[in-house]
């Protein structure tokens, strides 16, 4: 099975990548947000791979994190979602903002992506509510995942932890200081947080 391929990108398609590896050249699935940050043909490129094997066919989807590449694997495991639904995903959010969809119960944010009716969406975040803690790597959600505050997830942290001391639940707090953290912007601090997350916690 290959996990990594380190190689120049020979060219770019619509939703796909051939990596020359050696000479040898790889066509590789991405989402379209992943398409657009690889470098141009000619530079190097260095993919997380997920490797896919039929009966009649053997896939390759890059990535240009591992945590993209556990969510597109992730999101699978959903009813309905099969590779192409979970590049389209992964497409429109990164895993940092579709974490944040889940743990809020977005709906409208993971419909969004081409293939995903409402029902789909509600069942994605329904399914993957629990595995938000697994997977968030967004600052707001460090605490929650057991992660070191660094930087400017700290402020978001201390805002966690002072909902958590007034009888909320760790992932209800993080999701309440995400969506503070999208309304008020990275710089905000601490007690602007925790005021903000208050109001989205009693809506």
């Amino acid at each position: 099975m290959i996990g990594r391929l380190k190689g120049v990108v020979d060219s770019l398609l619509e939703d796909h990548v051939i990596l020359d590896v050696h000479g040898v050249g790889y066509v590789v699935a991405c989402s379209s947000r992943t398409l657009q940050k690889l470098p141009r043909p000619g530079e190097a490129a260095v993919l997380a791979i997920e490797t896919q094997v039929r009966e009649d066919s053997i896939r390759l989807f890059g990535f240009l994190s591992d945590s993209e590449r556990d969510w597109f694997r992730l999101l699978q495991n959903v009813q309905g979602v099969g590779a192409k639904v979970a590049l389209a995903i992964l497409s429109i959010l990164p895993p940092s903002e579709l974490s944040s969809a889940i743990a809020l119960q977005d709906k409208a944010a993971v419909a969004q992506a081409p293939g995903v009716g409402p029902k789909l969406a509600a069942r994605i975040v329904a399914e993957l509510k629990d595995k938000t803690v697994e997977f968030a790597d967004s600052p707001a959600m460090l605490n929650v995942s057991g992660g070191e505050a660094t930087g400017a997830s700290r402020t978001a942290n201390e805002a966690i932890s002072a909902l958590v001391n007034l009888g909320y639940g760790r992932l209800q707090a993080a999701s309440a200081v995400a969506a503070s953290l999208r309304a008020l912007g990275d710089g905000a601090e601490t007690s602007a947080l925790i005021r903000r997350g208050l109001k989205e916690l009693a809506s």
